[in-house]
């Protein structure tokens, strides 16, 4: 055991009742009046100190009232003489005895006194350590009305930043470097659906107006190319077609223009194709023009163009908003292109242009798990499979195997398999 060991109690606490109650416990260690005493103090203290709080001032003015009360009910000469106008020996010693006991009572009060002060510094001391122990975040000397301010004005902050990028969840993890965006800048908000579902979106960026189509379009995620890839059939190939223009992706040398078949359609058979616009273009306001002025005006083919897209910056094109427009890749894999929304760059976007674009929105994918094990993801898929529980049933590696080979060698060949990616 250490010498300067502390024990539970030297570490406790005390509150201003015990403090009290134990001032008056060594103040009043012979005297029957400790019990009253104290729970007299004690109620008139919870009645005007809600906070449960005393200073030294209030114990000292409420010990000089009790010692008036006293002295001036109990204690005063005349009040004995008044009583017994005989005087007899039995008063006088009555009144050397009462005498005695208001010479005692005031030893005794100004001993309470004394400790009542002394605890008083000690409950002092105990709140200075406390104000010392307290972490720096938690600042007891700014006033309240400072810290009430100062939270307001945050919250205040915080909602009008949250206000401004609620509706997007950017991620820019991928982005390698920083590059300062030049001012002027121009924002475009571009969606792109589903090549089935041309209902659902599959796709939000964020792109900055001097970027290049080539940018967005390496940033464009599609289960056809992924598909392609697994089968060595990939095509780098692919366009967009924005109001008139071809935008042709020749990066690669392999790379081919989708553009010429359509246009050299265009060129030979130009009463198919305004036929066939025109019955893409009608809507109601074609048709009540053609009713009015007849058959002389119609629906005329737009002078299509060409553009590479590895130099074809949004700022060059022309585009309406809302409008939709089209991306084809792997041949013949079609989506839907909108840009949804223009504006102009301010402080809360991402200032680095190699972040962009920016992907605000992207589905989760969703992955089938084995058939077999429940346990692991699958990677192949069989149709019309004989041993299969399922038609289709799909297979992580190691099942599809065990299942279908022997030493190496395909038991039976009668069903078809593909690969597996994702829903």
């Amino acid at each position: 055991m250490f010498d300067n060991e502390i024990s539970i109690e030297d570490l406790k606490t005390f509150s201003e009742e015990e403090l009290v109650a134990q001032a008056f416990e060594e103040a009043f260690k012979d005297d029957e009046l400790i019990k009253e005493s104290s729970q007299t103090l004690t109620e008139h203290l919870g009645t005007r100190r809600t906070d449960n709080r005393i200073s030294v001032t209030e114990l000292a003015s409420f010990e000089r009232s009790e010692r008036e009360v006293d002295s001036s009910t109990i204690h005063d000469p005349s009040d004995y003489v008044a009583r017994d106008n005989k005087g007899s020996d039995k008063s006088k010693s009555n009144k050397r005895k009462r005498g005695k006991n208001v010479h005692q009572k005031n030893a005794v009060d100004e001993d309470y006194v004394l400790k009542v002060e002394q605890l008083a510094k000690i409950k002092e001391k105990q709140e200075e350590e406390k104000a010392a122990a307290r972490l720096h975040s938690f600042n007891g000397s700014c006033s309240s009305s400072h810290s009430a301010s100062t939270s307001s004005s945050k919250i205040g902050r915080m909602t009008s930043l949250k206000s401004i990028s609620s509706g997007t969840k950017v991620r820019a993890a991928n982005a390698r470097g920083h590059i300062a965006v030049h001012f002027p800048e121009v924002v475009l908000c571009i969606e792109v659906y589903h090549y089935k579902k041309t209902w659902v979106k599959t796709q939000e960026f964020l792109v900055l107006g001097r970027q290049f189509l080539t940018e967005m379009r390496d940033r464009i995620y599609c289960i056809t190319d992924e598909i392609m890839k697994k089968t060595g059939q990939d095509d780098p190939s692919g366009y967009f077609l924005v109001e008139d223009v071809f935008c042709n992706d020749f990066r690669h040398p392999a790379a081919v223009d989708y553009s010429k078949p359509i246009l050299n359609w265009l060129q030979d058979s130009k009463s198919e194709a305004l036929e066939k616009w025109e019955s893409i273009a009608s809507g109601e306001l074609p048709q009540k023009q053609k009713a009015l002025l007849g058959s002389k005006i119609g629906p005329q083919l737009p002078h299509f163009k060409t553009a590479k897209m590895q130099v074809t910056r949004f700022c060059d094109l022309r585009f309406r908003l809302g409008a939709g427009y089209l991306y084809c890749h792997q041949g013949d894999c079609k989506h839907q292109v909108v840009i949804r929304d223009m504006r102009l760059i301010h402080p809360e976007d991402v200032q680095n242009r190699a972040a962009y674009p920016l992907i605000t929105f992207q589905p989760k994918l969703r992955f089938q798990k084995c058939s077999v094990c429940k346990i692991f993801k699958a990677v192949k898929v069989t149709v019309d499979d004989k041993w299969a529980a399922e038609n289709p049933c799909y297979f992580c590696d190691l099942c599809y195997y065990m299942l279908h080979y022997v030493n190496g060698s395909l038991l039976y060949d009668d069903f078809s398999v593909y690969e597996y990616l994702h829903e």
